[in-house]
């Protein structure tokens, strides 16, 4: 008689708690965790080849070490973003996806910047990166519309995990 109430107890307490259990899809974090912590690296260095936050960051590995933080894998290099992750139309944007750019030269149409978007679509397209520019280098947010710069450059955008 002791086993079958003790079972029984166990189940009541399992159909009882399935609501209280909260389970995490594998590859999400929450949007405001993501801007939190990816903010909270505002005016760190740009650093080439670099993903140390004490020696500063270079494009991918502040993309890199943001999502990985959150146990996301992403590519380290910006050009493995050529086929990796969901393609999103550029008026679909979330927060968390991912934007690409060509490198310094537009005319060679291959990755070579990321960043990650910091808005949605219906606020205009920002994002936070670590640019390379010789008088404002380092982590910093950036606005789509206000650069010809990144127009001319920009190659898609991809989704690489569910920010909810």
């Amino acid at each position: 008689m002791k086993p079958v109430f003790i079972y029984i107890l166990l189940l009541v307490s399992i159909i009882t708690n399935a609501n209280t259990i909260k389970v995490t899809p594998k590859d999400s974090v929450s949007k405001d965790s993501l801007m939190l912590y990816s903010k909270s690296y505002l005016g760190t260095n740009y650093c080439y080849g670099s993903c140390v936050p004490k020696q500063g960051f270079d494009c991918s590995g502040f993309v890199y070490h943001v999502f990985n933080h959150f146990n996301i894998k992403v590519p380290r290099s910006s050009i493995d973003y050529l086929n990796y992750g969901k393609t999103i139309h550029p008026d679909s944007f979330k927060i968390g996806d991912i934007i690409v750019f060509t490198g310094t030269d537009s005319k060679n149409r291959t990755p070579g910047h990321v960043g990650i978007i910091t808005s949605n679509a219906s606020e205009g397209l920002q994002f936070i990166h670590s640019s390379s520019n010789k008088k404002h280098s380092g982590i910093k947010l950036s606005s789509y519309k206000d650069s010809p710069y990144y127009e001319k450059r920009f190659l898609k955008i991809v989704r690489v995990a569910k920010v909810y």
